[in-house]
């Protein structure tokens, strides 16, 4: 299935991922592209345009893209997780804002 994403800069790219693709599957072909290959992957967040309300972390590598309701042509939006300091707590309490045409969010 080929998906659009958008970074935070507003780009859009293309990636293509089998029909069976994990979130995991996701975050290798994202790193791949040729401009998104310095993104820490890792850290990414998906955001499904048909679900702003769902967030998809690392948590969920194991977790098939159809399940969140990813099919070809979906569009998914990717942001960052917040950093920690050494200790493993939050640096400082973080908020991400998320615009799309219809929605404000914030997390």
């Amino acid at each position: 299935m080929k998906l659009v994403v958008q970074n935070l800069t507003g780009s859009l790219f293309f990636v293509e991922v089998e029909d069976d693709a994990t979130v995991s599957d996701l975050r290798t072909q994202i790193n791949a592209h040729p401009h998104q290959h310095n993104l820490p992957s890792h850290r990414l967040i998906f955001i499904p345009d048909h679900n702003p309300e769902r967030l998809i972390s690392q948590v969920d590598d194991g977790i098939s893209l159809v399940d969140f309701g990813l099919r070809d042509g979906s569009h998914i939006y990717i942001f960052f997780s917040p950093l920690h300091d050494d200790d493993g707590d939050d640096i400082e309490a973080r908020r991400f804002f998320f615009t799309s045409s219809s929605d404000l969010l914030l997390f």
